[in-house]
């Protein structure tokens, strides 16, 4: 997307007012409150590998439907905690890869749980581990994008009603876990994985919010400004389902990013690129703008959807520093 979304001081301002539905806090709870009937039951295997400076886990928790989730626990080698702890999710497509691309967080001393994201795992990166059970039993495992529209006429049969609720009990996961400091427990993740954090620190408690070029915000705009897929999926699915646009843009208001931002109070950092045609800028900023509790912002003018890379990454480690010391 070339640098014409909005200028950065259109975007400082950009307050879009949507209104979210009157009982999305009713259906979150009771969508949360369904989860927790089933054992959390966290189980963290070792697993063997060439890696000498960190331990490596093969985690698994009961997410949405008691589904078994997987995620990989990196930890700095020895370390007996409790240590700050960072929940990261994936990126729309990927899935939690190889234990040995996950190594910065145990580097800087941190408990790294990656959460795998269920049914995906199969666009790029090393694979995912997860079936969507609820979505179609163990034949749905990993599978190709998209997913943007699989249940989406009603909230209680959309595939990111799942996807959240596992998010949230990645987060309960984590801190069943001894070697977490559940009092220094950060989300984070880019693109649909920042959209996912947002929704996580808006449905739980955590101690803070690392949001890189975040998907599922003010999505309705990304629908219509947004040049490539996922947000486009929508838009292809509406050209044929012509009578379908109110039930659609009802279902995703509930998993929209603006509206978990808002009930979130945990400090935050987020980053936007000004020339993302994935995220547009202006949908990351409305999130932003919403955001319930203290924020930063970084803006990269002349990237796209890669966002700040690793710059980003180290700017995070500076602030978790200064917010936990």
């Amino acid at each position: 997307m070339p640098y014409i979304d909005m200028s950065l001081e259109q975007l400082g301002s950009y307050r879009p007012e949507l209104e979210a539905p009157a009982d999305l806090d009713a259906r979150w709870e009771a969508t949360l409150a369904e989860a927790r009937t089933h054992a959390l039951d966290v189980e963290a295997t070792p697993v063997d590998t060439p890696l000498t400076l960190v331990d490596v886990a093969d985690v698994t928790f009961s997410g949405f439907g008691g589904d078994r989730i997987r995620a990989w626990l990196v930890t700095p080698a020895g370390a007996a905690g409790p240590l700050p702890t960072v929940v990261q999710y994936c990126g729309y497509g990927g899935g939690r890869g190889l234990p040995h691309e996950r190594l910065f967080w145990a580097n800087a001393g941190y408990a790294h749980l990656v959460m795998d994201t269920r049914g995906q795992g199969s666009a790029w990166g090393h694979g995912g581990h997860t079936p969507d059970a609820s979505g179609g039993g163990d034949a749905a495992g990993p599978a190709h994008p998209g997913y943007m529209t699989r249940g989406i006429l009603d909230f209680d049969t959309y595939y990111y009603r799942r996807v959240l609720t596992d998010a949230v009990r990645a987060v309960e996961a984590a801190r069943a876990l001894d070697i977490v400091d559940g009092d220094r427990l950060a989300v984070a993740g880019a693109s649909q994985g920042g959209g996912i954090a947002i929704a996580a620190a808006g449905l739980t408690d955590v101690g803070a919010a690392l949001v890189d070029v975040p998907f599922l915000c003010h999505i309705e705009r990304g629908i219509d400004i947004a040049d490539t897929d996922p947000y486009q999926e929508v838009a292809r699915y509406l050209a044929v389902h012509r009578g379908h646009e109110a039930a659609v843009l009802r279902t995703l208001s509930y998993v929209d990013g603006v509206h978990h931002a808002a009930r979130a109070t945990a400090p935050a950092l987020f980053s936007a690129a000004l020339r993302d045609p994935t995220c547009p800028p202006s949908t990351v900023y409305a999130a932003y703008a919403a955001w319930g509790g203290p924020k930063e912002i970084d803006a990269y003018r002349f990237n796209g959807h890669e966002g700040g890379e690793g710059y980003q990454l180290e700017r995070q480690a500076r602030f978790l520093a200064e917010l936990w010391g």
